[in-house]
């Protein structure tokens, strides 16, 4: 027998984990500081005069790690960078009470106690479903390469699934779909619906509102992750809150410290739970969303959780149109706040550009050179904008939210959620969408793996009944 000697030290394999290297959060917290009004030049010029480099463009981590001295350097401009005031903390509050002061047309009670039926959850959980699904193969992807993807399978506009077949190698080869996606999510793959972040968190609001109902704390969602989902399933923000976590950081300083994305879309995306159990009551929506966001974001991270929990809210009482829906989260949102200005640019570009491609080209001018396309301000933009322009239609929501690139499994989920909510049923969907979900979805939350939407919904709905 052959014996393989021992791998000298200086051979092995560096673990580099995405989302937590301190030499790569020092770019985006550099990024972010330009982003908010904070002057970080000086500290900017330490960094790269020392050998640090900016922050991976698309990817979580940078190759190769860095020395332990620019670790330790990169740790300790952290924390002078979090000393920095933004000059617009006063127009961007993370504070609930702050943002309803903030806030002149703040949503008050309902009149009449509205309710949501099952039919309308199982849309809304389809919904979100076949958006994430549409969009996993090309996140990642630039626009360009979505759009040659999409158009060389002759599906532009975005209509339905993406594709292999008919595609030239050459132009897979140079657009390669999303490794860990692409088996499970084109057309000639899906079979059922795979495992994502973007379901995994409504399964954990939901599982955190069984156990709590609605008067959860941020500390009981804080003890549900640690309980209930893996950490490798944290990605981006709630992966910092979750290390803060284990460390021994308390909420809401969870979604501080040390936490460069603190403004990307992860609350955002744990939103909609929180907007279907209150049909018609925005506020109290918004402000469930703001108890779950603030573990791990802050000012317009904060804000994306409220403004889709709101207009999901409404989606959910069924008496408003896609924009009423809209309108409905602007009110919970500080008007003067980046959060909001995202919201309008998008909604005003997709009603004065009759293409959609030209809204997005519009979207993209805008935030290209200032945004990681997983920061919630572009993204946010992007998803105003293709609801609006799709006014309701199921099919155009979804396609309009991915084609417009930037964070696509997202963005599909979100629309596809709102979209689902307004069609009403199941059976206003199109089949193409909802056969190859085959009512499963894959999931490591405990108890809820290979489950229906129908039981979802039914479980939902439950949570919706619940004073």
């Amino acid at each position: 027998m052959n014996v393989r000697p021992p791998r000298a030290q200086s051979e092995a394999p560096h673990l580099r984990l995405t989302w937590v290297q301190p030499e790569d959060l020092v770019g985006h917290e550099l990024r972010q500081a330009a982003q908010d009004g904070r002057d970080a030049r000086e500290i900017e010029e330490r960094w790269y005069a020392a050998g640090g480099a900016p922050a991976p463009d698309r990817a979580g981590a940078s190759e190769p790690p860095a020395s332990p001295r620019l670790r330790e350097l990169a740790g300790h401009l952290l924390d002078e960078l979090a000393l920095l005031e933004s000059p617009l903390a006063a127009d961007e509050p993370t504070g609930l009470a702050e943002i309803m002061a903030a806030c002149p047309h703040w949503p008050g009670p309902p009149e009449a106690a509205a309710t949501v039926g099952r039919d309308r959850l199982h849309a809304a959980w389809l919904g979100r479903a076949a958006g994430c699904l549409l969009g996993k193969p090309v996140e990642k992807l630039p626009l360009t390469g979505i759009r040659a993807l999409a158009r060389a399978a002759g599906n532009w506009p975005l209509a339905t699934w993406f594709t292999e077949h008919g595609v030239a190698p050459e132009l897979l080869a140079a657009h390669p779909w999303n490794r860990r996606s692409a088996p499970t999510s084109l057309a000639e793959n899906i079979d059922g619906m795979p495992e994502d972040d973007d379901l995994n968190h409504p399964l954990l609001t939901l599982l955190l509102l069984q156990r709590h109902g609605r008067a959860f704390t941020t500390a009981d969602l804080a003890r549900l992750w640690l309980d209930e989902l893996p950490a490798g399933r944290t990605f981006t923000a709630e992966r910092i809150a979750y290390g803060n976590l284990l460390a021994g950081v308390e909420p809401p300083e969870t979604a501080r410290f040390r936490n460069p994305f603190r403004e990307w879309i992860g609350a955002q995306i744990r939103a909609d739970v929180h907007g279907w159990t209150h049909p018609g009551d925005p506020a109290g929506a918004a402000a469930q969303a703001h108890r779950d966001a603030v573990l791990t974001h802050t000012a317009n991270g904060v804000y994306g959780a409220m403004f889709t929990a709101a207009a999901l809210a409404v989606a959910a009482g069924g008496e408003s149109d896609v924009h009423g829906c809209l309108a409905a989260g602007l009110r919970v949102v500080p008007p003067h706040s980046r959060y909001a200005r995202a919201v309008r640019l998008g909604i005003e570009t997709a009603r004065t550009e009759g293409e959609f491609d030209a809204v997005v080209d519009r979207l993209h001018a805008a935030y290209d050179s200032t945004h990681h396309w997983v920061h919630v301000l572009p993204n946010a933009a992007l998803l105003a904008a293709a609801l609006t322009h799709a006014d309701g239609d199921f099919t155009r929501s979804l396609g309009c939210a991915v084609s417009g690139g930037w964070d696509t499994d997202s963005n599909g989920a979100t629309a596809g959620s709102l979209a689902g909510l307004l069609a009403g049923t199941p059976t206003a969907l199109p089949d193409h969408w909802t056969a190859p979900l085959k009512n499963r979805l894959a999931t490591s939350v405990p108890g809820f793996d290979r489950t229906g939407f129908d039981t979802l919904a039914a479980l939902t709905h439950q949570e919706a009944l619940r004073p």
